[in-house]
């Protein structure tokens, strides 16, 4: 199986990129706060767990948020474990912070593979590193106060995966807008970009063709460095969307 993610990370581009970030205008937010320099579980977990509790700190359904964890619990026969940790999400203190940590690390027996896991009793963040999560967190609340609500969110392309790409899902969809959450100390780059593109094609071809019809930009959003991207579809190009379209997800048509 190949991944929308792994697919634009294998896929030679030109120097810059199909769509080079310079592309894209950028807002940066401001709310005063510097972050903890120092973090002490693995980036994905503070990455997924920002994610997933922004989602249920808007209002989405946990258990639908964390369908990937709970999925991966169940492969490794740790529903009940899982269950239990989820019971405790529901809000930005320590508790449900710490939980959606662990929860996180069950998503690689459902993403990739369960050889992959390791124990969650062993992700524990520190106050430093709850902190952290919790002011991204509410950059992320704040965030859709000013750009949403909310269409869609933890979707999946059902109906345009191809015999190349086979798997991903997406993150958010406003009115106008697909989002990308990247909570990175870095700034998007070209494989990401590419990435959002590809979200974007196979959208308009799934089971959310409606959704995405309605879209006139891409961007992303990282609540780290607090800042907004933002590139109006018109402006991507239509001989660029044809080769992406069938030379990196597998149209032919």
């Amino acid at each position: 199986m190949t991944s929308v993610t792994s697919r634009a990370k294998g896929t030679e581009q030109p120097r810059g990129g199909y769509i080079p970030l310079k592309r894209f205008k950028i807002t940066k937010l401001d709310d005063g706060i510097i972050l903890n320099p120092k973090e002490n579980i693995h980036s994905s977990s503070v990455g997924m767990a920002v994610d997933y509790l922004t989602r249920v700190n808007i209002g989405t359904d946990a258990e639908s948020v964390f369908f990937a964890s709970l999925r991966g619990a169940a492969n490794i026969h740790e529903t009940a474990e899982a269950m239990e940790l989820l019971n405790d999400v529901n809000s930005i203190d320590d508790q449900s912070i710490i939980n959606a940590c662990k929860l996180s690390g069950y998503d690689v027996c459902y993403r990739a593979s369960r050889a992959l896991y390791k124990p969650v009793e062993g992700i524990n963040p520190d106050e430093d590193t709850i902190e952290n999560i919790r002011t991204m967190v509410k950059r992320g609340i704040t965030f859709f106060e000013k750009y949403g609500p909310i269409v869609l969110d933890g979707f999946t392309f059902d109906g345009a995966y191809t015999d190349i790409v086979t798997t991903g899902d997406g993150d958010f969809l406003t009115e106008s807008t697909l989002w990308d959450f990247k909570v990175s100390v870095s700034k998007p780059n070209k494989n990401h970009t590419l990435q959002i593109l590809m979200y974007y094609l196979m959208g308009l071809r799934s089971v959310h063709k409606a959704e995405f019809e309605n879209l006139d930009s891409l961007g992303f959003f990282n609540p780290r460095l607090n800042h907004v991207y933002l590139l109006e579809v018109e402006n991507i190009g239509i001989d660029l969307i044809d080769k992406i379209s069938k030379e990196v997800i597998g149209y032919s048509d």
